[in-house]
């Protein structure tokens, strides 16, 4: 806009806040009224433009666990509404009770437009921060609005037109603003009348599903003008408890039950907890008769006020008493049975992921290189239930010029060097199955805009292709690395981290996991011998701080094997061979010798044992009563022991295995603590 357009942007708000007539009359109420709450009561001053105020990361991810049940329930809705968009221009934007937006969807092109006008993750829109906005107007006013172009106060955001409806919660409470905005629109604000429509329509059944998912227990209400919508899209919804008081419902159905009793729908008070006949002529007991089993013509019901509707009653779901309900978590394939052996922290993981697992969100599993993200995922998609397949891709392994055509594939004649028939992408071959995306932050920002794309509109386009193809996939991503951490260093979108993670599992290093010692007995297993671990091999494993994980308690035990040998030649009578120290690689070895000093700490460490309620007297460290009393004292918990003295469990480990205590500790073990 010319320099014009601010000095006249700035007189017109000037002279409204004294008081003189505006030019033409064409300020809507709502745009005035934000105004003026801009002027007297947030002392903003039009004269001073500000960009946009992005909160940081930290700070957004507190906004969105606030909202993250809101967010669950209105992303569906708001895809849909994307969708029905599609090729407009514009940008969805879920903001919460504070202004902040928690959820978006736009176009990828325009990201950095977007970003730099608050149409993005993390924009604050607050009247008191960013001046009249429909997200900032609607949170104060409590009503559905346009904002275009010029309504705006700060003359920075002039260019954009945005459209918002409040989302309530089930107490009537204002707790979220759905907006629809552009960066470009047509200067009549008459424009955005359909606009106003769809994000109406939008919130209203963001809401309505948000009253369904909360109120199972509950009778539920249903009310429409037209019989014909009354089961497939009602206007408004009403949750009753169990003696027919009014316990929670939508926007409109507060607005409903206001005017029935000719109240103030703000007087949420007046609504909440009161009989159903105070509002129509009918109570509790009718419900049954307005079940869908009878016709929706036959579903009448009158207001007090006189207005005829049609309802919809719904029964609330049947729940066993917590005495008779049986408290069983989710049952575990035989996939994710495998990966614990019984450490508490990996079972209730694997119960969350079969939980996941039927589901079609996606999943970001973190953990450290070889602790089985690979084997987690594999096991995710086969208690999925999808039909096409587990493909997975290394984007760490992958050449960047090569990864694009893996992943989208191509058509013939694409690239020099290509197949000359083409090739299906990885992304296509994981058609209504599952694609496993490996290290996927170190994959390169401008393949991460694309990937971004096929997860928000479900298509592909391989290289050379001018019509996207359909894909139906569900993805499960890994990485070793925070990613997090990569958004804040600008490695790793963070619209993508927030498509991606939707579910994020945390696989523990074997360190920390209870079940070592089973999960090495189990791999021996496995891998189809007859061997056992002594006792001497298996203290120097269960020292071992396993930086590499499973992968590399996998490769040791092989070794050990091959070192031990096969045993008796065919025929002969049953045999097992048990694993020494020898059989282990001199790696291990090497890190044993390394601590083979004579005492558990040094001398004036000593002090440490007694504070912990070690031994009575001061003992010379590392002796076999010292050690013995405190382990007994721990019920044979290594950790515990660990703790205590301010050494590593793999010491603790170690001197146990040279003072012979390891068949006393794994009966201290098992008492009771």
């Amino acid at each position: 806009m010319p320099p014009q357009s601010y000095v006249s942007h700035i007189k017109e708000i000037e002279a409204f806040g004294l008081g003189q007539p505006m030019h033409g009359g064409s300020r809507d109420e709502a745009v005035l009224g934000s105004w003026r709450r801009c002027l007297d009561h947030h002392r903003l001053d039009p004269a001073r433009t500000c960009e946009a105020v992005i909160v940081p990361e930290g700070q957004l991810r507190q906004h969105q666990e606030e909202s993250e049940p809101l967010i669950r329930i209105a992303r569906s809705g708001l895809e849909r509404l994307y969708q029905q968009l599609k090729g407009l221009d514009y940008v969805l934007l879920l903001a919460d009770r504070h202004g902040v937006a928690v959820d978006f969807l736009g176009r990828d092109a325009d990201t950095g437009d977007l970003r730099r006008a608050g149409l993005y993750l993390g924009a604050e829109w607050r009247e008191d921060r960013a001046g009249t906005s429909a997200v900032g107007a609607c949170l104060a006013t409590g009503d559905a609005l346009i904002v275009h172009q010029s309504d705006h106060f700060d003359f920075t955001h002039t260019r954009l037109s945005c459209t918002a409806a409040p989302i309530y919660d089930l107490r009537g409470e204002l707790a979220a603003v759905l907006d629809l905005s552009q960066l470009r629109s047509p200067e009549e604000r008459a424009s955005q009348g359909l606009a106003l429509n769809l994000v109406v329509a939008a919130a209203r059944r963001v809401e309505l599903a948000n009253l369904m998912a909360q109120s199972r227990r509950d009778w539920v209400l249903r009310f429409s003008q037209s019989p014909d919508f009354l089961d497939v899209d009602p206007d408004a919804a009403i949750a009753l408890d169990a003696h027919g008081r009014i316990n929670a419902m939508t926007h409109a159905g507060a607005r409903l039950l206001a005017a029935a009793a000719r109240l103030d729908w703000r007087q949420r008070h007046a609504l909440i907890g009161q009989p159903l006949e105070r509002f129509f002529q009918f109570d509790a007991r009718h419900l049954p008769n307005l079940r869908a089993d009878r016709p929706a013509q036959q579903r009448i019901v009158r207001a007090c006020d006189g207005r005829v509707l049609f309802a919809h009653a719904i029964e609330p779901m049947r729940v066993l008493s917590p005495a008779s309900r049986p408290v069983t978590p989710a049952p575990l394939s035989s996939a994710l049975q495998a990966l614990s052996a019984g450490d508490p922290a990996m079972d209730a993981l694997l119960h969350k992921a079969a939980r996941l697992a039927p589901q079609n969100l996606p999943i970001l599993v973190q953990g450290e290189t070889g602790a089985g993200k690979e084997f987690l995922a594999r096991a995710i998609h086969g208690a999925s239930g999808r039909s096409g397949a587990f493909v997975a891709i290394n984007c760490a392994a992958i050449p960047e010029s090569l990864l694009e055509s893996e992943l989208f594939g191509y058509l013939p004649g694409s690239w020099t060097g290509g197949a000359s028939k083409g090739r299906q992408g990885l992304i296509e071959a994981a058609h209504r199955g599952t694609l496993f995306l490996d290290e996927i932050g170190d994959m390169p920002l401008a393949l991460q805009a694309k990937l971004l794309r096929v997860l928000s509109e479900s298509q592909v386009l391989p290289l050379g292709a001018r019509e996207p193809r359909t894909v139906d996939i569900r993805v499960v991503s890994a990485s070793h690395r925070p990613l997090a951490e990569l958004v804040q260093s600008g490695q790793f979108r963070q619209d993508l981290l927030y498509r991606l993670n939707a579910a994020e599992l945390h696989l523990p290093p074997l360190r920390q996991r209870r079940d070592l010692g089973g999960m090495m007995d189990r791999m021996l297993v496995d891998l189809g011998s007859q061997h056992s671990l002594g006792e001497a091999a298996r203290a120097m494993l269960l020292a071992h701080p396993w930086p590499g994980n499973l992968r590399e308690l996998n490769n040791v035990l092989r070794y050990a094997v091959a070192l031990c040998g096969d045993g008796p030649q065919a025929g002969a009578a049953a045999w097992e061979c048990v694993i020494e120290p020898a059989h282990l690689p001199d790696s291990l070895q090497a890190a044993d010798v390394l601590d083979a000093g004579p005492s558990l700490l040094p001398m004036d460490s000593a002090a440490g044992l007694d504070a912990a309620g070690g031994a009575g007297g001061r003992c010379q460290p590392g002796t076999v009563v010292e050690l013995e009393q405190l382990l007994a004292q721990c019920h044979g918990n290594v950790s515990e022991v660990a703790r205590r003295l301010g050494v590593s469990r793999s010491t603790v480990h170690r001197r146990i295995q040279r003072l012979q205590l390891g068949v006393r500790c794994a009966r201290w073990s098992k008492r009771p603590s």
